[in-house]
């Protein structure tokens, strides 16, 4: 599987509200980031944590991919997400980072 395939894998997660699959697919140690920024969530179960607060906050939150790419280990997604169908959705692009076939890094642009 292409390191693009995986990282829209874990946005089909994402978007099922399936914490525990969108994991599985991180090294133990990986992070979410703000991009060259503060560490959002710190390993694979920091992540776990916050995104199950953020579903049970945000039911209905949906990220829609606009585009992505692939360089080599990094692949990129330019992503639409609504936290609810009445909310003003924002664009950000998230850097996923990749040690082997499990990311390990994810950084969001906003």
């Amino acid at each position: 599987m292409t390191r693009l395939a995986i990282a829209e894998q874990m946005i089909a997660h994402y978007n099922a509200q399936d914490a525990d699959a969108y994991v599985a697919l991180m090294t133990d140690d990986a992070c979410e980031a703000g991009y060259c920024g503060a560490v959002l969530r710190e390993g694979k179960e920091g992540v776990r944590v916050g995104l199950k607060a953020m579903f049970a906050e945000f039911p209905q939150n949906r990220a829609e991919i606009i585009q992505g790419w692939q360089l080599g280990d990094t692949a990129v997604l330019h992503e639409k997400v609504a936290r609810s169908p009445e909310s003003e959705p924002f664009e950000v692009m998230s850097i996923y980072s990749f040690e082997g076939d499990k990311c390990s890094r994810v950084e969001f642009v906003r």
